[in-house]
C-alpha cells in the first residue's frame, strides 16, 4: 500500500513540475512556448475533418431531413400590415379604412402557432445551434451520421478533455487561487482555457468614473473583461458557489450586489451608482443590463436603470466562438459547479471583444431610447440579433402590456386604414 502511495506522490510531483515549468513560469514572464498555437491548429484541423466526414455521410444518405438554418420552422419577416394585406388580396371587395374581415384572424392564429412551436424568447435560453459538430455534444440534428473513425476520434477527445485538460485546468486554478499574482498572470491565452481572438479598438476602453455595459452570455464575461482592465461590478445577489465568490470579491473592491425584487435595494443601488460615477478617481462600473445570460446569438432588452443615472456609457460587445465550446450558462439547467465542470472540459473558450466609442444621452432622449440605442450598437458590432424582448421572461410570464401593445397596433392599423393602403399597393 505504501508503495502505491509513493508512486502516486511521484506522479503528482512530475505532473506539478511539468505544469509549473512549461506553463506557470513562462506565463509569469510573458513568454509563450507555442503549445497553445500548436494545440489550436491541431484542434481546428480535427474539427474540419470531422465536419467533412459528416457532410460526406449525409450525401451518402440523402433521405435524412435537413433542419432549417434559421430554426425549426421558416417564419415571415414582414410587418403586421404587410402580412394581413397579403391575406386580404383575395378578398372579393375593396375594404375601406376601419373595416374588419374574418381573414385577419388567420394572421394571429398563424403567429400563435409559430410561437408555440418556436418563439423568439425560449430559444435564446438554450445552447446555440452549431454550424458544425465540435466533438463535444451532438447539438445539431443534421449531424446524425457518425462513422466508426469519427466515433474513435470522439472517444479520444473525451480522454483528452477529462484526463488531460481537466486536471491541467484544475491545477492551474488551484495555483491561481493560492497565489493571486500568478492567478492574474494565468488568465491570459496560455492557460488552454480562455483564448482571445482579439481585443478590438482598445483605445475605447472604459475610463474611471464611467459605466461599461456589455451583452451577457456567461460569468466568464467578467474574467475576460477583467483580463484587460479593472472594474467595480454591479449585479444580482446569488447563492451557492457564486454567492461565495461575490462575498469574496466585495472585500477587495466596492462592488454593488443587490436583490432585484426588493424595491428598497433598487433605490439604494441607484444612489450608490450615482455617487460612484461622480468620483472620477474610482474604477469604471461594469454592468450587464440584460440581467440574465443569453445564448451568444442575441441581445435582449437592456434594463433602463443603468442609463438613468447619467455619466458616460462605454459599450462593449462580446461574441464567443461556439466551435471550441459552449460558453452560455443555462442557470435554469446547471448550477455553478456543473457549469464550471462543463467549461473545464471544453476544448477552449474563444471570444472576440469590441470596445465601442463612448456614448452619452442626447437632448430630449429618455433612458429607454438611450438603452435601445446602445443595445443596437452592441448587437450590430457583435453580429448578434437585436431583440426587444425582456430577458426576465426566462423566469416570468409575459406582461399584459406586451399583449395590449399588439392589440393597440392592430386597432390603430384598421382604424387608420393602413391595411387597406397596404392591400391596394399589393
Amino acid at each position: 500500500m505504501e508503495g502505491a502511495w509513493d508512486i502516486a506522490f511521484l506522479l503528482f510531483q512530475v505532473w506539478l513540475s511539468i505544469v509549473v515549468g512549461l506553463i506557470v513560469l513562462p506565463a509569469m514572464f510573458g513568454v509563450s512556448l507555442g503549445f497553445t498555437d500548436i494545440y489550436i491548429k491541431v484542434l481546428v484541423k480535427t474539427l474540419e475533418w470531422a465536419t467533412l466526414r459528416i457532410q460526406r455521410g449525409q450525401k451518402e444518405q440523402p433521405t435524412l431531413p435537413l433542419q432549417s438554418a434559421s430554426g425549426i420552422i421558416e417564419k415571415d419577416d414582414g410587418s403586421m400590415e404587410e402580412e394581413i394585406g397579403e391575406l386580404r388580396r383575395s378578398h372579393p371587395k375593396n375594404l375601406a379604412g376601419g373595416d374588419f374581415t374574418l381573414c385577419d384572424a388567420f394572421y394571429f392564429c398563424k403567429k400563435g402557432i409559430e410561437n408555440i412551436v418556436e418563439d423568439q424568447v425560449t430559444q435564446r435560453f438554450t445552447s446555440e445551434e452549431l454550424a458544425s459538430w465540435n466533438l463535444l455534444t451532438r447539438t445539431n440534428s443534421n449531424f446524425r451520421y457518425i462513422s466508426v473513425r469519427l466515433t474513435i476520434i470522439w472517444g479520444l477527445g473525451v480522454f483528452i478533455r477529462y484526463c488531460i485538460l481537466l486536471p491541467l485546468r484544475i491545477t492551474l486554478a488551484v495555483i491561481g487561487l493560492s497565489w493571486l499574482v500568478i492567478g492574474t498572470t494565468l488568465s491570459n491565452d496560455r492557460c488552454f482555457l480562455y483564448l482571445s481572438h482579439g481585443m478590438h479598438n482598445r483605445e475605447n476602453r472604459p475610463k474611471k468614473g464611467g459605466i461599461c455595459v456589455a451583452n451577457h452570455t456567461s460569468p466568464i464575461d467578467i474574467v475576460i473583461l477583467a483580463n484587460d482592465g479593472c472594474y467595480a461590478m454591479v449585479g444580482q445577489v446569488h447563492g451557492g458557489l457564486m454567492g461565495v465568490i461575490q462575498r469574496s470579491m466585495v472585500r477587495s473592491c466596492p462592488h454593488v450586489w443587490f436583490e432585484r425584487s426588493e424595491m428598497k435595494d433598487r433605490h439604494a443601488t441607484a444612489k450608490r451608482l450615482k455617487d460612484h460615477i461622480a468620483d472620477k478617481t474610482k474604477l469604471p462600473i461594469l454592468i450587464f443590463p440584460e440581467g440574465t445570460c443569453i445564448n451568444n446569438t442575441s441581445v435582449m432588452m437592456f434594463k433602463k436603470g443603468s442609463f438613468e443615472i447619467g455619466g458616460t456609457i462605454y459599450p462593449v460587445a462580446i461574441k464567443y466562438d461556439p466551435q471550441f465550446g459552449d460558453a452560455f450558462w443555462n442557470s435554469a439547467k446547471y448550477n455553478m459547479v456543473s457549469y464550471i465542470l462543463r467549461m473545464m472540459t471544453s476544448w477552449a473558450i474563444v471570444c472576440n471583444v469590441w470596445y465601442l466609442p463612448p456614448m452619452t444621452r442626447q437632448d430630449g432622449e429618455d433612458a429607454v431610447h438611450f438603452a435601445n440605442r446602445v443595445k443596437s450598437a452592441i448587437a450590430q458590432q457583435g453580429g448578434l440579433v437585436d431583440l426587444s424582448w425582456d430577458g426576465g421572461l426566462k423566469r416570468e410570464k409575459v406582461k399584459e402590456s406586451f399583449k395590449e401593445e399588439q392589440q393597440k397596433m392592430y386597432s390603430s392599423m384598421i382604424s387608420n386604414g393602413n391595411v387597406s393602403d397596404c392591400f391596394l399597393k399589393l
